[in-house]
């Protein structure tokens, strides 16, 4: 199920489900502990004898407030005759996760409502273990186990604590968990709980005829004690309502801060815009890890998700937030990334498959050894994707303090690993596996991004007057561009292949229509104008835009991951948001004029009428429904839209200008 409205800070991540359950607590780095395991944190209402917990079957709209990261969400019962007007944020610099809630009694007569709240921890991804409590010094629930502590509380009515509580034993012995207890409209639980356990609280608030009351219900999160009641004195010192005020102006200032001029946009792109560069912000840990996805529901090969840090993904993101002028995020990537390097097996140069959030090796499904022989398990597109976007990076911002700590050890050892790492015979870089993780070969998407990782040596090499090291840089390319319009072009075809399969001592060609051979011109081998290029488009337009209303670029034909057809020539796969923006990153590429540039703008609007109503993308959607598939939000997705926006207005710059002082007619800042 998608996670709608993720909401953080960076160190603790919160995700709610299309039912506006709570779903994930990642805690202290987004995508690593979820404290939930993905189990329903259950919210309901009591009220005229009547129970419910709020789900889809309620009227339900789950959005956030303008240019925040505060969930904006409506709930409406017509059978009860309550809605509900919810706020939920983590504080941007403190660990608190705080809901404010408008209770609305849509009747004449006073009434008495009781909210419940429902906790399912799995602290440290397991239920063993867990102590919940009720803590009478804090009026608060606490859940703990070992050094993550997560204290849970409230307010209405200038009354601080809960009314009532219960702790108890879930998922052991049929026990199904204390949320049961709260169906009849009372709590009557244990005051303390061990093992596998949860607990549920209850507030009760008196409504007015046709009148309203305001609930507050925050969880602290912290190592110890000591941290999570330090928090909730905070709460009590401040009053809640300046967390939830200076959160808003946090978020306001920061999507704003670079003032960029999107008029020249449809509306809704531009609001998808900013929206996906605050959802970014949610996967990226403040460690500088860049999460893909964290959806707890994609269980991914054999119960593994999507919460780890691909280099190739964080390098891609790390460019479009660079082009959206977020260089301390990525300064941080970069940060991340050098330390990586500096040890183990990469130190040769190289990253490997997916690293978590704090660093540590990810797990993989890669192996060390094919047919008995040694092999290295990369993708070695990461490598090389590194490289181009800290260009761009260094490029930019001109920061030689920060760059001359990462020369030596990233930029020299990544340039020469990708330097050698070499067919002696066809010049190609030697195989991997391919962007998708499925091929071992050696591919277009692969080739291309290594080419860029070789540019951006180079250009390092010229500045820090390395001329040796730059000549090595600049033949290993040429070489490499050379070997690309020789054994991966194919001119019968008249278009790129996706890959060179190793076969007895050879390589054959991988026919596949995919939509990865983009690549050559995106990262610079060739000119978006050339021959070679405009054919290899106009193949991926013809064979791989998905043919039922949906419409879309499937990744390549006949792609089974989530297939919900067996009708290939439709439906060559499910769309995809990336496949299918990298159409538009070539129409704004080759663009010469205004009407060329426009013709991004209906693929930036087919991306924009299949996000969620909150902005959320997926990875891909159903190719008859328009439904999310497989992980939402995928941060790949928010990135190739935010960086394609604002490509389409760098070139607006460059082709929109005066015809008489040829000076441009429209900036994307001031």
């Amino acid at each position: 199920m998608p996670r709608d409205i993720p909401i953080g800070n960076g160190r603790l991540l919160i995700t709610f489900d299309q039912d506006y359950c709570l779903r994930d607590i990642y805690f202290p780095h987004p995508g690593k502990e979820d404290h939930t395991d993905g189990h329903k944190f259950r919210f309901g209402i009591w009220v005229d004898g009547s129970f419910e917990w709020i789900t889809k079957e309620w009227n339900l709209r789950l959005d956030y407030s303008s240019n925040t990261l505060i969930t904006h969400v409506t709930a409406l019962n017509e059978r009860l005759r309550i809605s509900l007007y919810c706020n939920d944020l983590v504080d941007y610099k403190e660990d608190i996760y705080i809901k404010k809630i408008i209770i609305k009694n849509l009747i004449e007569r006073e009434r008495n409502v009781r909210l419940f709240f429902h906790h399912d921890f799995h602290i440290l991804e397991t239920p063993t273990g867990d102590t919940a409590y009720y803590d009478p010094d804090e009026r608060a629930i606490i859940h703990y186990k070992a050094d993550r502590y997560f204290l849970i509380s409230g307010l209405r009515g200038g009354r601080r604590g809960i009314d009532e509580y219960a702790t108890g034993i879930k998922e052991f012995h049929g026990l199904e968990g204390t949320w049961r207890d709260a169906e009849d409209g009372r709590l009557e639980g244990a005051p303390i709980s061990q093992g596998s356990v949860d607990s549920t609280i209850s507030f009760r608030v008196d409504l007015p005829p046709a009148g309203e009351h305001v609930l507050y219900y925050w969880i602290c999160a912290g190592r110890d004690y000591a941290d999570v009641n330090r928090l909730n004195r905070m709460i009590s010192g401040h009053g809640i309502e300046y967390f939830i005020k200076r959160t808003e102006n946090y978020w306001k200032a920061w999507v704003n801060k670079e003032d960029i001029d999107l008029s020249a946009l449809p509306e809704d792109i531009a609001s998808l815009f900013k929206r996906s560069l605050m959802i970014l912000r949610t996967n990226i840990d403040s460690g500088g890890a860049i999460i893909a996805g964290n959806d707890s529901d994609v269980q991914h090969f054999a119960r593994d998700t999507y919460s780890y840090m691909w280099p190739r993904d964080g390098a891609l993101v790390a460019y479009a937030l660079d082009l959206a002028g977020y260089h301390g995020i990525t300064r941080r990537f970069f940060e991340f990334c050098h330390r990586i390097i500096k040890r183990g097996k990469e130190s040769v140069g190289y990253f490997l498959h997916k690293y978590n959030p704090d660093g540590s090796l990810g797990s993989s499904w890669h192996p060390w050894i094919r047919d008995g022989a040694k092999q290295l398990p990369i993708q070695e597109d990461g490598t090389g994707l590194i490289l181009w976007s800290l260009w761009y990076h260094f490029d930019r911002y001109r920061d030689i303090e920060f760059i001359s700590e990462l020369y030596d050890d990233l930029v020299i050892k990544c340039g020469d690993f990708l330097a050698s790492y070499r067919d002696s015979e066809t010049g190609l870089p030697l195989p991997s596996y391919d962007l998708w993780e499925e091929k071992w070969g050696i591919h277009t998407f692969t080739v291309s991004a290594v080419y860029g990782g070789l540019k951006a040596a180079e250009h390092f090499s010229v500045f820090f007057r390395d001329q040796k090291r730059a000549g090595i840089y600049s033949k290993a390319r040429e070489e490499i561009k050379s070997a690309m319009e020789r054994y991966l072009y194919d001119d019968k075809e008249k278009r790129f292949l996706k890959s060179l399969i190793p076969e007895n001592s050879s390589y054959r060609p991988d026919m596949t229509i995919d939509a990865s051979i983009y690549a050559p011109f995106y990262f610079g081998v060739f000119e978006p104008d050339d021959e070679k290029v405009i054919n290899t488009m106009n193949a991926i337009k013809e064979h791989l835009w998905v043919k039922t209303d949906v419409g879309g670029i499937a990744r390549y034909t006949g792609d089974s991951y989530h297939r919900v057809t067996e009708d290939i020539k439709s439906v060559p796969g499910n769309p995809w948001f990336i496949c299918t923006l990298w159409l538009a990153q070539w129409y704004i590429a080759k663009a010469k004029n205004r009407d060329e540039l426009k013709e991004a703008i209906p693929i930036l609007e087919w991306v924009t009428s299949r996000a969620l109503p909150s902005g959320v993308l997926a990875e891909q959607v159903h190719p008859f429904t328009n439904q999310p598939l497989s992980v939402s939000p995928l941060t790949w997705s928010h990135a190739a839209f935010a960086a394609t926006v604002l490509e389409y207005l760098y070139k607006l710059e460059k082709v929109y200008v005066c015809p008489t002082c040829g000076m441009p007619l429209q900036r994307i800042r001031g």
